[in-house]
């Protein structure tokens, strides 16, 4: 599956964007999606995480109750809201998926596939 994130920006301290992968391929409801993001000189983190089903939903404690995950496997898509936007999220934005997934934490060497990010700069 090839994946293609967009959506990033330059936004505001406290401002919005939502970031949506777009995948190829007839299977995207098999994979589970995440969302990961990689600051300069840090290691890539985990972000959120759906299910293939997009019945579970995971967050990592920095972006919960400000993050939305979302899929919509007719369009072959994931999407991820971002409310409150804090300088400390700026980063490269990564989509990834996981074929049969179904753990509940997600790292970078659990998934199969990675798209090539998209840029999100948040300014104080």
């Amino acid at each position: 599956v090839q994946l293609q994130a967009s959506g990033g920006g330059l936004v505001q301290a406290g401002g919005s964007l939502r970031l949506s992968c777009a995948a190829s391929g007839r299977t995207f409801s098999s994979y589970a999606m995440g969302w990961f993001r990689q600051a300069p000189g840090k290691e890539r983190e985990f972000v959120a995480a759906i299910s293939w089903s997009g019945g579970s939903t995971y967050y990592a404690d920095s972006v919960k109750g400000r993050f939305t995950i979302s899929r919509d496997n007719a369009k072959n898509t994931v999407y991820l809201q971002m409310n409150s936007l804090k300088p400390e999220d700026t980063a490269v934005y990564y989509c990834a998926a996981a074929l049969g997934y179904s753990g509940s934490d997600y790292y970078p060497y659990d998934m199969d596939y990675w798209g090539k990010g998209t840029l999100v700069t948040v300014s104080s």
